[in-house]
């Protein structure tokens, strides 16, 4: 995989302390603690905004961990290529779910460390379902899923409890959106957790 600002020696310090700083003047306060486990898909939900890569990034650095995540191939055009996947971007053509699948699973076989952070909505726009890339993803690679939140209701961000796939998608859903139904995003309205489309 490629450098990031996450496997960035003392710059990664210098932009933790500076999440640190920018949490506390927004008021916002982290929640959980980095996984024990290596490896593991990271839920970003809800995503309703913009706002929410600064947000996740912004966490992310403040709770030490390492992430990657996956966008739009839109958002990777010159002259940002570099500045977002720097910030651990890694750009996704939504045409293609079933290679995306495959491939994110293959990265996770060669890498014996990686968190890769997929939104279940897949766009920022109000959907009524969420897309299971990131149930099959995890459930393929044999990996937890890990479930990343911001809540901007309560100005809480971070991560809640690992979910192992068991190969019922039903059954662990169920799991997953209890979990993400109290949590409020910056606009609420497009956020709804609704049973998953297949991949």
């Amino acid at each position: 995989m490629h450098n990031t600002i996450f496997y960035t020696p003392v710059i990664n310090t210098l932009f933790c302390w500076i999440a640190s700083l920018i949490l506390f003047c927004t008021g916002w306060k982290t929640i959980g603690e980095k996984p024990s486990v290596p490896k593991y898909v990271l839920i970003a939900a809800p995503h309703t905004s913009n706002w929410d890569l600064f947000f996740m990034i912004t966490v992310a650095l403040k709770l030490k961990i390492s992430i990657y995540w996956m966008g739009k191939e839109s958002i990777f055009k010159f002259p940002f290529k570099g500045l977002m996947m720097w910030m651990g971007g890694i750009p996704i053509d939504r045409s293609k779910s079933q290679d995306m699948v495959k491939a994110i699973t293959e990265i996770f076989e060669a890498n014996s460390e990686l968190a890769i952070t997929v939104p279940p909505e897949g766009t920022r726009s109000h959907t009524v379902y969420w897309k299971t890339g990131f149930y099959h993803i995890a459930n393929e690679s044999k990996v937890p899923i890990c479930l990343g939140f911001l809540d901007y209701s309560k100005k809480e961000g971070g991560l809640g409890p690992l979910i192992y796939p068991t190969g019922d998608i039903e059954k662990d859903m169920i799991e997953i959106k209890k979990f993400y139904s109290p949590i409020s995003g910056k606009y609420p309205d497009r956020f709804q957790v609704e049973t998953p489309k297949s991949k």
